[in-house]
């Protein structure tokens, strides 16, 4: 908690934060019949409550947040592994986001592209090999199929790209160390999976989940990295080391 944040605003911001991040896992789910997961947004909101509030914030409301909405969405078995791996995964991102390494312009513009292009690569690579065709999407109570064009998330890749790049090379050059902090934290959330599920199933069974997860990362980095911007500029007094 901040030297110069009440408690109490402190605790109603926690609140807040766990409540979005659980409401975003629970606001889209796409099932994943072999190990009994779901593919979820929920990444979206702990990205983006832990680069604008920091390491504790994050962590609070990735694991609660998450895991809550694992017991509601009837998914009980995930929710012990979700509380310690999301919560992880929310406080390396906040805290790498709050640490910003010390590099030069050049160095900046470097870590801006290739953090651009591994982004979108992912993006467009999992999106159209994985996610591509005929999904069941569920929203809510109400579900249904659904077709998924591949040229879909190739746009969405080179979406993410240009968007990285033109934050990082026109107003904001640490950009990319912000991609960084989330992609680090994000394969704290996959290899985390990877683990539990290879307990429960064993490994052939969790590494089918694997791309899926990555897909879900990289989904979270594409929404949290435009809405954390807006954020900031519109309410700078929300936002603080948290």
């Amino acid at each position: 908690m901040s030297a110069g944040r009440p408690r109490a605003t402190w605790a109603a911001l926690v609140a807040i934060s766990t409540a979005l991040v659980c409401a975003a896992t629970m606001a889209i789910k796409i099932d994943i019949v072999a190990t009994r997961g779901y593919f979820n947004l929920g990444e979206t909101m702990v990205y983006t409550v832990s680069l604008l509030f920091g390491p504790l914030v994050g962590a609070i409301a990735g694991g609660v947040g998450s895991a809550i909405a694992d017991v509601l969405l009837a998914a009980p078995i995930y929710a012990p592994a979700t509380l310690v791996i999301k919560g992880a995964e929310g406080f390396v991102v906040g805290f790498l986001a709050k640490r910003r390494a010390k590099l030069s312009g050049r160095a900046w513009t470097s870590m801006t592209v290739l953090a651009a292009f591994v982004s979108g690569s992912l993006l467009g690579s999992i999106g159209a090999h994985y996610y591509s065709g005929e999904a069941h999407l569920a929203i809510g109570p109400a579900s249904a199929s659904i077709y998924v064009p591949t040229c879909l998330w190739v746009c969405l890749g080179v979406a993410v790209s240009v968007l990285v790049v033109s934050l990082g090379l026109s107003t904001e050059p640490e950009v990319g160390w912000l991609v960084v902090a989330v992609l680090l934290g994000g394969l704290i959330m996959v290899f985390g999976y990877l683990a539990y599920e290879s307990l429960l199933f064993g490994l052939p069974v969790a590494l089918t989940e694997v791309p899926f997860n990555v897909g879900q990362m990289v989904v979270g980095l594409a929404v949290a990295m435009p809405l954390t911007r807006a954020v900031e500029r519109r309410a700078p007094q929300l936002v603080g080391r948290a």
